[in-house]
Parts: C-alpha cells; sequence; structure tokens
C-alpha cells in the first residue's frame, strides 16, 4: 500500500533524528527500505520472528519490531542495536511506519468512496455512512470540476493539481479514466461561481494549458450536500462537451453558462434532421458561401444591429441589407426580424451539434 520510496525517506528521516541504523523487510523477508549501507539478514531469524507471538524480540544483536495493520502483519522493522534506547527508538519508529498504514488506508479509502459517489455507485443511505466513518462533511457547498487533457494524463499532471490545493484534506482530486482529473472542492461561504472561474483559470495557467485554444476545464453547479456531488459531476462532464460543439475557444466552461446549448445537446438526431430539414428545406448552412457565413455570424454577434454590422465589416448599409434580403430569398427568414433570427441561431447550433455527434460515430 505504501510505496518503497515513502518507507525509505521515512527510514532516512528517522536515522537523521535518532542516528540509528533501520530496514523494513516484509513478511516473505524481501527487504522494502534500509538506511544500512551493507546489511544481511538470515531468513531463518525472520521466519523464526514472523511465527513467533512476540511484539518485539532481540536477535544477535539487532532489535525486530512488527508493525500490524488491524492486526494483520505486514512489516518487520529492524533497528541496529541491543541497549534500552534502540528499543525505545525502534518502538517509536514502529508506531510511526503503523500511523503511515493507516492514514494511507484511509486515504485510499477516501478515493475509492469519493470515486463510487461521483459515478452514483451508493446507496444513499451507505453515502451518509461511509462518509461519517471516513470523517468527510456531508452538509458543505462543494463543486466538482473536471480538467481534461489532450493527451493521457501524466502522473507530474495530477501531482502538479495535487499540489495547488496544498494537501488540503477537505478537497478531493481523483480520476476515473486515463484523460481527466476530477476536483471535488469544498467551498468557503464567500465563494461561487467568480471564485471557481479564477480558479479553473489558475488550474489551466500551473499546467501550462493557457496557451491551448480548446476547451480544457469545466465545472457543475455548486451543491450543498454530499449527495449531490455526483450531479454536479455529470454537469461538468456536460459542460465539457457542450463547450466543445459551441464555444470551442473557451478554456473554462461553467454548466450554468451554457445556455440554449444545453437543450440542444439532449436532443435526439432524429428529430434535429427534422428541422433543419423544415428550416432550410434541402439545403444546409455549409451552402453558404463565405462572405454570407461571416455576414450572419457578424450579425449575430452584433445583436442584429444594420448600422454597426456593416461598419465592422467595411461595407456599405445597403450592401448588408442587400445580403440579409437574399439570404431571406433563400431560406425564408428576416434575420432583421428578432423571431426569424432566433430560429436561425438555433438551426445553425443545431447543424453544429449534428456534426459534432458525426464526428464521434466514426
Amino acid at each position: 500500500m505504501i510505496s518503497n520510496q515513502v518507507l525509505q525517506n521515512t527510514l532516512e528521516g528517522l536515522r537523521e533524528i535518532s542516528r540509528t541504523e533501520f530496514c523494513i523487510i516484509d513478511t516473505d523477508g524481501k527487504t522494502l527500505a534500509s538506511t544500512y549501507s551493507e546489511f544481511e539478514i538470515q531468513p531463518q531469524d525472520i521466519q523464526a520472528f514472523v511465527e513467533s507471538q512476540a511484539a518485539s524480540q532481540l536477535v544477535k544483536g539487532y532489535q525486530y519490531f512488527k508493525v500490524c495493520d488491524d492486526y494483520q502483519l505486514e512489516y518487520i522493522l529492524v533497528a541496529h542495536g541491543e541497549d534500552e534506547d534502540t528499543y525505545m527508538v525502534g518502538k517509536l519508529a514502529a508506531f510511526q511506519i503503523q500511523s503511515l498504514i493507516v492514514a494511507y488506508k484511509e486515504r485510499f479509502d477516501k478515493d475509492s468512496f469519493i470515486k463510487n459517489l461521483l459515478l452514483d455507485n451508493l446507496l444513499l443511505v451507505d453515502i451518509y455512512n461511509r462518509a461519517k466513518k471516513l470523517h468527510i462533511d456531508a452538509d458543505v457547498r462543494r463543486v466538482v470540476m473536471i480538467l481534461e487533457l489532450e493527451q493521457e494524463r501524466e502522473h507530474s499532471s495530477m501531482e502538479s493539481v495535487k499540489s495547488l490545493f496544498g494537501g488540503k484534506s477537505k478537497d478531493f482530486i481523483t480520476a476515473v479514466d486515463e484523460k481527466s482529473i476530477i476536483i471535488v472542492k469544498e467551498l468557503e461561504e464567500n465563494e461561487g461561481y467568480e471564485e471557481m472561474d479564477k480558479l479553473a483559470q489558475t488550474i489551466l495557467d500551473t499546467l501550462g494549458l493557457e496557451k491551448e485554444n480548446t476547451t480544457h476545464i469545466a465545472y457543475g453547479t455548486i451543491v450543498s450536500e454530499l449527495k449531490e456531488v455526483s450531479r454536479s459531476y455529470k454537469e461538468a462532464r456536460m459542460a465539457l462537451d457542450v463547450g466543445k460543439i459551441f464555444s470551442p475557444e473557451k478554456d473554462v466552461i461553467a454548466y450554468s453558462s451554457l445556455g440554449i446549448g444545453r437543450l440542444i445537446y439532449q436532443l435526439p438526431i432524429p428529430l434535429c434532421k427534422m428541422f433543419i430539414k423544415e428550416i432550410f428545406g434541402g439545403k444546409s448552412p455549409d451552402d453558404f458561401d463565405e462572405e454570407t457565413l461571416v455576414t450572419i455570424d457578424k450579425f449575430f454577434e452584433n445583436s442584429l444591429n444594420v448600422s454597426e454590422t456593416s461598419r465592422q465589416l467595411y461595407i456599405h448599409r445597403n450592401t448588408l441589407v442587400y445580403r440579409l434580403d437574399k439570404l431571406q430569398k433563400s431560406t425564408g427568414l428576416d434575420l432583421r426580424v428578432f423571431e426569424d433570427a432566433i430560429t436561425f441561431k438555433i438551426a445553425l447550433m443545431v447543424v453544429r451539434y449534428m456534426k459534432y455527434m458525426e464526428t464521434l460515430e466514426y
């Protein structure tokens, strides 16, 4: 459960304090970590100590200590020396290793709990019972953030995110697939969506992803109960997908800002095709020339303002009116009329959604 490197670092720290040499051995007699430059131990000595009822034992100038986890023997700690001081230091070292086991076990249990919570794999009664045992507050404000990477997640990326949060026990950083890092963030009373936007951008900056031109991080709505964390996760996951379709230029996407794109994303494809056929007949917005598409985008960008649009396009007002009239004859929709403009805008978004879904099929 505990990596050999962590055990090695722990032993070296204990040696610096106590000036005592240590070694940790598993129950099969394999050395996992050691501060000895040269150290050989007889397998029969280890085996005899493992099978004995003693918690500690002095064998051939070495102090042996059993390190257990819930009465299950995990490690044998060996300290060099026969005197009382070595025995005391060894007992303290064994206690330190045992505390590490408990800490890592709790961390593993919490990570497993959070993963199952996100994926809706827990009954309501289990959520609160396990949260109580793991000392996780049930009634605090939280939000789920998903950082999606273009390539498979690297260990360094996960560690960078964890270091950003400073190892806070109230926040959880985990993963359920190879390309995402999930952050379950506990919020203070004064923190809201504005702070989440800033935090998301800070994460991107830390990982060096701020220059990428795609959606990298999304977050759901803020929830006040532990049982609602899975909903915030699903919202963040949807925000990532919807952001890729309708706002590919944004790095940070909030579920609460998805607008009509969220509704379109949930439409069945056959219904979308029927709608597009009714609006454009046998045509598709792809059939429009580049000039028309640029005119449409700029017209919507300027809130249907003819004068401002013509100014930004560097064309005469009458030229813009001519283009809009031409589009009306082609589609039957006059973009200067609010209702027609809404219909056309939705139709363009539906087409973009259909194209995205087609790419997923291949």
